[in-house]
This record gives structure tokens, sequence and C-alpha cells, in this order.
């Protein structure tokens, strides 16, 4: 079980770097920037908490620390990552930013953020207060549930992104319970393996755009 889970974590956060680094290197526009800037956003948030709970299957210490805080890091990239995918949204698809939607959507990143630094959180002691995992995830799944309607609205205009908003739908599915469900259920804790999947195919889909961009 270490070891599976452990190969995939490690295998996942090179991926996600990796594709940060060349979509970066290859980005000719201001929206293939967002697109390296989202996946290193991905990669390096994700590494705070997978790296230490990697290690901790192996060494002989106390991560209790270093995993909560990984989990904080990661609430706050995970919400930064949403808000660069309503920026390539913006975009890749040629759209005037409207306002109104663009002011709802920092609103509730920073809502989100705001939650997660408070001390109820327990973040140090790597808790699991379920007030407030539901209190921070709301406004994280209203923000989510945005970006799923912008790209869906547009799936039909490219074969290339015309898949992201069920990855993004599937990985709110695999989180949700994860998230409220985790602490009374630790199986549940499984799901974050499909969830993180489902980023690594949105990875692919910015590839797949970069690339074939540039081989144009």
């Amino acid at each position: 079980m270490k070891y599976g889970e452990s190969l995939f974590d490690v295998l996942y956060l090179c991926f996600a770097i990796a594709s940060g680094i060349v979509i970066l290197k290859k980005a000719r526009n201001k929206t293939e920037k967002m697109m390296g800037l989202a996946a290193l956003a991905l990669g390096c948030g994700d590494a705070f908490h997978l790296v230490p709970r990697v290690l901790n299957y192996f060494i002989k210490a106390d991560f209790t620390a270093p995993l909560g805080i990984g989990k904080l890091v990661t609430s706050v990239t995970m919400t930064l990552f949403y808000v660069l995918m309503y920026e390539v949204w913006s975009g890749y698809y040629h759209e005037a930013k409207d306002l109104r939607t663009e002011r709802i959507i920092w609103l509730l990143a920073a809502l989100r953020i705001v939650l997660c630094l408070f001390p109820q959180n327990q973040w140090l002691t790597n808790g699991n207060d379920l007030t407030w995992s539901i209190l921070r995830n709301v406004p994280f799944v209203i923000l989510g549930g945005i970006i799923i309607v912008l790209y869906f609205r547009k799936c039909a205009e490219t074969k290339t992104f015309r898949p992201v908003w069920l990855y993004i739908l599937l990985s709110f599915l695999f989180y949700i319970p994860v998230a409220v469900g985790a602490m009374f259920v630790p199986m549940l804790g499984m799901l974050m393996l499909p969830k993180t999947i489902c980023y690594v195919l949105i990875l692919v889909s910015f590839l797949k755009a970069v690339l074939r961009d540039t081989a144009q």
C-alpha cells in the first residue's frame, strides 16, 4: 500500500511540475503562461502535503505539523489554481472578462483563503474539525462550480478542452466525500487517487493546447 501510493504521489508531482516548466518554456502568449503557472501551482502546492506524507511512510519521525501545514498550503494553492483556470478560460476562448463574474471568483477565493488561515482549522496538529472543514470548503466548491459552468458552456468549441469541465466536476465529486467524511471513514481518503488523476488529465489538456500551438 505505502509503496504503491508513494510511487503514485512522486510520479504525479514530477509530472505536474515538469508540465508547468515545459508549458512556460513553450508558451507564446499570456494564456499559455497562465496554464504553466496553474500547473506549477498545482504541483508545487501539492508537494507541501505529499512529500511529508511519503516521508512519513519511511521515516520514523513526527510529521504531524508538516502534514497539517502541507494541507494548509495545498488548500491555498488549489484555490489559486482555480483562479488561474478562470484566466485560462478567458484567454483560450477569447472571452472578454465579465467584471461581476471576476469579482465573485476573487471574492470566493479570498474568503476561502481567509477561512483556511483561522487557527480553528488545527493545521499544526493536523486536526480534523468537521465544522471548519465544511466552512472553508463551501466557497471553494462554489468557486469550482462557477469554473465548471464556464468550461461546460464552451466545451463544444474545441476538442482539446472539451472534457475539462468534466475533469473538474469529477475532481470535486471525489474531493467532497474526503473533505467531510474521511475523518469518520478513513478509506474515503482513497478517493484522492482518482481526484489526482483528474488533475493530471487537465494538465494533459494544457500540454496538448500548448504543444499543438507550438507545432503549428
